[in-house]
């Protein structure tokens, strides 16, 4: 899979190939990062990229001449671009999984107080990573080639995916490791007991607890079955469900 990101200042970018499972990815040939400087598609001396916005308003807009120029430059029929913007999706696990099976996804960094409407129109998709505002498109550009490049086949363990928050609608589990005790925080015992239809149920019902706690909502788009009803049910009734 290639990942082409479009950016006014690749030297932000510099690190996400020296990340560990990216460069692990890259050095096996199962990803491709390719970063593209908008600067070097702009005229003039002083490579415009952003001017004021039409109609008047405070901040600079991104100019949609250097960026469409930058992504005529990049893009195949085999493309599928992407551009960060806070009107875009929300940006989810299920987004991941979608684009992991791109053969090419181009990602636009926005920047300053917006880009040109006219960009948008040149876009497959628009998406948000939250609804709060970053300086730059740089931050959702790494954090969504981080989340579909973790996805592909040969670049981590199978099992350390399916089983992460989001992935079957819920939060994960508590996780625990040595020490076997801290300070009077004991591992629980179940997970020691070496029954592993024990462990599951136990887990699962950890996973909804946390679920609730913490995100209640995602238990609406959940298809629960009968033992996850009987283990909320279970959690509910405990008077020290949410601890």
């Amino acid at each position: 899979m290639k990942i082409t990101i479009l950016t006014m200042f690749p030297e932000m970018l510099d690190s996400l190939c020296s990340a560990p499972i990216i460069a692990h990815a890259i050095a096996k040939g199962i990803a491709e990062i390719e970063i593209i400087d908008i600067k070097k598609y702009a005229a003039g001396s002083f490579r415009d990229i952003d001017d004021s916005p039409y109609g008047g308003g405070a901040g600079m807009i991104l100019r949609c001449e250097p960026v469409l120029k930058a992504l005529s430059a990049c893009r195949t029929e085999h493309s599928y671009t992407v551009l960060s913007a806070a009107a875009g999706v929300p940006y989810t696990q299920a987004k991941a999984h979608e684009y992991a099976k791109k053969e090419h996804l181009i990602l636009i960094c926005g920047h300053y107080e917006g880009a040109d409407a006219r960009i948008m129109k040149h876009a497959d998709e628009s998406v948000s990573i939250g609804d709060y505002i970053v300086s730059g498109g740089e931050y959702p550009a790494m954090i969504i080639a981080d989340s579909i490049i973790r996805l592909l086949d040969g670049v981590i363990k199978k099992q350390s995916t399916e089983e992460e928050s989001f992935e079957t609608g819920l939060l994960e589990y508590p996780q625990y490791t040595r020490p076997l005790e801290y300070e009077g925080d004991s591992v629980p015992e179940v997970l020691l007991s070496g029954n592993h239809e024990k462990i599951r149920v136990y887990r699962r019902k950890e996973s909804l607890r946390m679920t609730l706690k913490y995100r209640p909502e995602l238990l609406n788009n959940l298809e629960l079955t009968e033992e996850d009803q009987r283990l909320l049910d279970e959690i509910r009734n405990d008077p020290h469900k949410m601890q």
